[in-house]
């Protein structure tokens, strides 16, 4: 195990990507480990311990009610004050795909001050689910995965697979001020070119201004729906790209455990 920034990786009835998440961050050198909700409930183990927060895909509880609410509801009900401190402090919390709504439902995302939650990653305009790679631009110098790893304008290929990951927002105002505020959309979808294109590439669910991916407002929040866990190696892509070694996940991963390093 490597001796590098302790990651909990959270987990609940229905996650189904936390060993590809626990995975990346081993072979980035970070020391992760598996954190079931229920653990934080009990007190067994408290979230302040920890270096990195990331919350993982699936279908938490069965996507019940809505997805990532129950798994949102038990998290802040157990540890809102540990959570919220966490963030306070810069350190990085991650969620992908259902991890991002768990951060939609939580209303750690989008942080731009509202006490009701203003956005959610609703059914896919397909209303079906799509499962493909497809490609996604970076949008602003992100603090935690930005910077010379992975500097705004790189497009990369990732991969999606999602029934509900339509990026919607209950004002308009939301999007104005997503758009007009300091870098908090991280990703876009876009063509293998890089361009606006058409349904499947952007975007593959009808998300409001192709948003992949957002920060809150101090950029050590971050929510995706593509799975970056899932294209750590070339042989994981498709087409071309399937001939590197290594994919954008390593990317993604080793600029979140150089972050928390600095930290």
């Amino acid at each position: 195990m490597p001796d590098g920034p302790k990651v909990a990786v959270l987990r609940m009835e229905g996650t189904n990507c936390e060993e590809e998440a626990y995975l990346s961050f081993l072979r980035s050198g970070a020391s992760p480990q598996y954190v079931h909700v229920k653990q934080v409930e009990t007190g067994k183990v408290r979230i302040g311990d920890f270096d990195i927060l990331f919350i993982p895909g699936g279908f938490s509880a069965g996507d019940y009610i809505r997805a990532g609410v129950i798994f949102a509801s038990r998290l802040m009900a157990a540890a809102g004050n540990q959570v919220k401190r966490f963030v306070d402090e810069g350190r990085p919390v991650i969620g992908v795909c259902n991890g991002y709504q768990v951060l939609a439902e939580a209303n750690l995302l989008p942080d731009l001050g509202y006490e009701e939650r203003v956005i959610s990653l609703s059914f896919n305009r397909s209303n079906r689910f799509e499962c493909r790679h497809t490609y996604v631009k970076v949008m602003s110098r992100n603090r935690v995965i930005g910077g010379d790893l992975m500097p705004a304008g790189t497009v990369f290929q990732v991969p999606v697979a999602h029934a509900e990951g339509r990026f919607t927002a209950s004002r308009e105002q939301v999007l104005e001020r997503l758009q007009e505020g300091g870098g908090q959309v991280l990703f876009t979808y876009c063509s293998p070119g890089g361009t606006d294109a058409g349904y499947p590439w952007n975007p593959p669910n009808g998300s409001a201004m192709n948003i992949a991916g957002i920060s809150n407002r101090e950029g050590n929040v971050i929510g995706l729906m593509p799975h970056p866990e899932r294209a750590y190696y070339g042989f994981q892509m498709a087409g071309a790209e399937r001939a590197s070694i290594y994919g954008p996940g390593k990317t993604f991963f080793d600029a979140i455990v150089r972050y928390a390093i600095r930290k």
